[in-house]
């Protein structure tokens, strides 16, 4: 039921957006990001290799609010992720988020990156997830992906991770334990283009702020998270 719900979800928002979307540019995730190994693992991926919502694409576009270049701002309400840019621009990506009562917000850092990173899942998601191995080795069936950013906060590792999927069909949707994923292909992207320390802002839940609902930018800007 919960992935049918999903699904239905983002169909809906596919064609909510659809309408508005007509002069956004998507790009796929350049191929120079992709390493051998990325496509070695990649070539012998198991999932089904969804084609994601047209919204949910990998987009530049224009960024009106006020983070400094090179931070990470996440609006989980309306499932993007933005890599902020120069001259009023951001990349844009579709993501997979944790459902309202399992969901991250606040500032972090990115303190710690991985390239296939092993999943040891956390003693809460065994206590949800029956069956669960101590750990599952990095690779393109694992459920972190080709690449992982550790969010830290005071210097301490929250638990969420902004990471890959073997769900893409999920992207544009709220159904995962709380982290934020992408495609195995814009996550090696994002990867290649931020650093341990990079900040990351995620919204509150309730105050996303995309082109379909600019509470920025009708408030000239003022009002939300800034980075120094």
């Amino acid at each position: 039921m919960t992935s049918l719900k999903a699904k239905l979800g983002i169909l809906i928002a596919g064609l909510m957006l659809s309408g508005c979307m007509q002069t956004t540019s998507y790009q796929p995730a350049p191929e120079a990001t992709l390493k051998p190994a990325d496509k070695a693992q990649l070539a012998k991926a198991r999932y089904a290799k969804v084609p994601v919502a047209e919204p949910f694409r990998r987009a530049i576009v224009d960024y009106h609010r006020r983070e400094q270049p090179g931070t990470i701002v996440v609006d989980s309400d309306n499932h993007y992720l933005y890599l902020v840019q120069d001259g009023g621009k951001a990349i844009r990506y579709g993501i997979t988020v944790g459902e309202e009562a399992l969901a991250f917000s606040g500032i972090a850092r990115v303190g710690n990156m991985a390239e296939w990173p092993r999943w040891t899942p956390t003693a809460d998601i065994h206590k949800r997830i029956e069956g669960l191995p101590a750990f599952v080795p990095g690779g393109v069936d694992n459920p972190l992906g080709a690449r992982a950013l550790y969010l830290y906060q005071g210097g301490r590792d929250t638990l969420f991770r902004i990471h890959g999927t073997n769900q893409p069909e999920y992207i544009g949707a709220s159904i995962s334990s709380g982290c934020i994923r992408m495609t195995n292909e814009d996550v090696i992207d994002l990867y290649s283009r931020v650093k341990q320390g990079t900040i990351v802002v995620v919204l509150d839940p309730k105050h996303g702020d995309s082109p379909y609902n600019s509470k920025m930018a009708l408030q000239g800007g003022s009002g939300g998270p800034m980075t120094q």
